[in-house]
């Protein structure tokens, strides 16, 4: 395994105490693009801060590539590509200065580093923005300087912090074949996201993690069939205070795998079956049925049914 976490907490002492990090057991095997799914706040950033030796950790041990990142942060580093939730490319450095600085930081040669350079700057598509500075680029195209930066001391392992936040549709979608093409120099990724689809789409596995503790781990096709189902209604009601009526009236209903109260309504596991539609729709009109949607079995709803909650709640 190239990165190993065993019995990792964090806590912050203060006033209040906060428990970020509570007892992560987790394994990445070498090539592997591996995502910690969860809500904002759940821990992902804090445990990617432990494991790049940004942050000490309270207890526990995280290895990358065999070595300890606490008793030996430096030899950890050389291991380690990082790309953080913000911008850091440094705004008074062009780009191609921001990547050159980095390879020379690592103990390249000039030339060397010069090499690598081009050599990144060809493969992100960036070679006619190297004398361009940071705030003259898109959140797209800093983000591929960011990833390029971090791979540049070729890295075992590259940590993406929530890679995609605040980009539009079209740079994310890029951001996303960059990080695929990782694969092909053996990199292996680990990412943090909130975006359920970024994650199915990436990721080979995945671990869902809420207030600081993984709730499952697998690949994300194995999640999505533990649900059971293939779609779910959330119905919005007006008279919420017969829900349990209409929850006894769904739950017999053909093809409902599934009826649990929200503080909308009713949220309604289901399989394909036709004709089920329009059941749900007049079983819910004589609650106040105000609006109804329907979408796939996701990486969300397995969170759903974890936790109670949505994603970006």
């Amino acid at each position: 395994m190239i990165v190993e976490i065993t019995g990792l907490r964090k806590i912050y002492e203060g006033k209040q105490k906060v428990v970020a990090v509570d007892g992560i057991d987790l394994n990445v095997g070498a090539g592997e693009l591996f995502g910690l799914l969860g809500p904002n706040g759940a821990g992902k950033t804090t445990t990617i801060s432990i494991c790049t030796t940004r942050a000490l950790p309270s207890a526990g041990r995280v290895l990358i590539a065999g070595v300890d990142v606490v008793a030996h942060a430096a030899a950890a580093r050389c291991h380690i590509g990082v790309v953080p939730q913000y911008n850091t490319l440094d705004r008074a450095c062009t780009i191609f200065e921001n990547i050159h600085f980095h390879c020379l930081y690592f103990g390249f040669s000039r030339a060397d580093a010069t090499a690598r350079t081009q050599q990144l700057l060809a493969q992100f598509h960036l070679t006619e923005r190297a004398g361009a500075y940071p705030q003259q680029l898109s959140g797209g195209l800093a983000q591929r300087v960011q990833i390029a930066r971090a791979i540049a001391h070729r890295p075992k392992v590259l940590f993406l912090d929530e890679p995609s936040a605040g980009l539009d549709p079209q740079s994310r979608i890029a951001m996303w074949e960059a990080v695929r093409g990782l694969r092909e120099e053996g990199i292996t990724v680990v990412l943090t996201t909130h975006y359920m689809e970024e994650a199915d789409e990436l990721c080979d596995r995945v671990a869902i993690i809420d207030h600081g503790r993984i709730l499952v781990q697998d690949t994300p096709a194995a999640l999505k069939a533990s649900v059971g189902a293939q779609k779910l209604y959330e119905l919005d009601l007006h008279d919420r205070e017969k829900t349990p009526l209409l929850l006894a009236r769904l739950s017999g209903l053909n093809g409902v795998a599934s009826a649990e109260q929200t503080p909308k309504g009713v949220r309604v596991l289901a399989h394909n079956v036709d004709g089920l539609l329009s059941e749900v729709v007049e079983a819910a009109n004589p609650y106040g049925l105000r609006d109804l949607s329907i979408t796939e079995t996701s990486l969300e709803t397995v969170f759903i049914r974890l936790t109670g909650r949505d994603l970006r709640e």
